[in-house]
């Protein structure tokens, strides 16, 4: 089949998670498919300025091709134009001028699915909040598959998507919860649609060493939180309510780059940045790994951990991360700062309870994160 998939970015130093799901994706149907990705120039979220040149390259066996920006984000007619539309009652172009001004604005992009659309067989539309979905996703409706990467979040309120998510021929969902969420927005089951999740290779057997481990400096029992410490992540009640903690002699890692203040604690180490070979440490001697995300369309880290056996304990408020525990029985979910204190001290003081809920998250990982599932899940939305 050809293919094209549409995303706002695209590049092996992306970290996004629906750029990555995208890649990833990308990478393994590329052999099978004519596959082209519709990109732009930005490598940055924030300010969409143009940093790759525009046109074609190849890029670990895949065609993409990148289309300039207009403009940078606007970012004080975004500000402006976000709290009309979440207030609520504004008109359907505001709700349209705030997808534009949230951006990419990438007229060329628009101009090539205008022009060319009609010689993909499908076409692969990545988070429905970027300009490029909004926009582009409508002139080629008959052709389109939306992957939305759809969170409970102030954006998936606004009026104009219950129309859009009308109008595609075909969804991939992260999850149930996501597809839940998106089809009582549109205001009916969505169909025909898969929910694929994301792939995972199984790791290589662990190394039982902690040298990267001292060569940090962590030294005995640890819980962890990997991926970017931001308020926006849920790291704020994190830090608070594992700071209150006190039963337990256990220090929290933090890996990942900091965006907000950390407070100074000696139970708390906050590494930034970690190469992959310290990230598969970490993980294979965590206690547990917490993910606190108030909103999630799907946890790659939660899947990440499980792959390496690891029990997680998670925000219960996100249904996402809450679906997931259940679904895998592969950890606990908190609610308050008593739960939070409750669940962590359970998964510390009983080994043999906690190894068993790592274990039953790599079995759910097994069975339906794997790639050659995931595939075949794709390839029969593909043909449907």
């Amino acid at each position: 089949m050809k293919l094209a998939f549409v995303v706002q970015r695209y590049g092996a130093a992306i970290a996004g998670g629906s750029e990555g799901h995208c890649r990833q994706l990308a990478e393994r149907l590329a052999p099978r498919h004519d596959l082209t990705i519709l990109t732009t120039c930005a490598r940055d979220y924030v300010t969409w300025e143009n940093e790759y040149p525009a046109g074609e390259t190849v890029e670990q066996g895949v065609r993409v091709v990148r289309f300039p920006v207009a403009h940078p984000r606007r970012l004080k007619a975004f500000a402006d134009v976000s709290d009309e539309v979440f207030d609520g009652g504004a008109s359907r172009q505001r709700e349209e001028s705030w997808f534009l001004e949230n951006g990419p604005d990438s007229p060329a992009l628009l101009d090539h699915l205008r022009s060319h659309g009609a010689t993909y067989d499908r076409i692969l539309f990545w988070t429905y909040r970027y300009a490029p979905s909004y926009f582009g996703l409508p002139l080629v409706a008959d052709r389109a598959i939306l992957v939305p990467t759809a969170e409970e979040d102030a954006a998936i309120t606004l009026k104009v998507l219950s129309e859009f998510f009308e109008r595609p021929a075909g969804y991939l969902f992260l999850t149930p919860e996501e597809e839940a969420l998106v089809s009582s927005r549109a205001g009916r089951p969505l169909t025909p649609s898969a929910t694929i999740g994301i792939g995972l290779d199984p790791e290589p057997a662990a190394a039982t060493s902690r040298a990267a481990l001292d060569e940090l400096g962590i030294r005995g029992d640890y819980v962890l939180y990997l991926g970017r410490v931001d308020r926006n992540k849920g790291c704020d009640t994190l830090l608070e309510y594992f700071e209150a903690h006190t039963a337990n002699d256990v220090t929290l890692v933090l890996a990942g780059p900091a965006k907000m203040q950390i407070p100074e604690n000696p139970r708390i180490r906050a590494l930034g940045y970690v190469s992959d070979h310290a990230r598969r440490t970490l993980l294979t001697h965590a206690r547990a790994l917490i993910v606190p995300s108030p909103y999630e369309s799907l946890s790659i880290v939660l899947l990440e951990g499980w792959n390496h056996a690891v029990p997680a304990l998670v925000n219960g408020r996100c249904k996402v991360l809450a679906g997931q525990v259940s679904r895998a029985d592969g950890g606990l979910s908190y609610r308050s700062a008593a739960e939070f204190d409750e669940a962590l001290s359970y998964l510390l003081s009983h080994a043999a309870e906690r190894d068993a809920l790592g274990r039953q998250g790599l079995a759910y990982v097994e069975r339906e994160y794997r790639w050659p599932t995931v595939l075949a899940k794709v390839e029969a939305l593909l043909v449907s």
